[in-house]
């Protein structure tokens, strides 16, 4: 009878280890914010919108260009 629960902790181990993903994963996934991608108006650059600077109602790639 042993050999039976240890048999099926097994098996359940197994799937847990192989098929199982973790609920980390997909609530990162969901929760990715999407960027999108804008050209820069002084050298046309393209820049994530989480890093383009606006300024004038025009994105920059830098402090730089934006002072151009």
């Amino acid at each position: 009878m042993l050999k039976w629960i240890l048999f099926a902790l097994c098996i359940v181990g197994i799937y847990f280890f192989f098929f199982k993903k973790p609920k980390t994963i997909h609530e990162k996934k969901e929760h990715k914010k999407d960027s999108i991608m804008l050209e820069c108006a002084t050298c046309g650059t393209y820049v994530s919108s989480d890093e383009a600077i606006i300024q004038d109602g025009k994105y920059y790639c830098s402090k730089e260009c934006a002072q151009c």
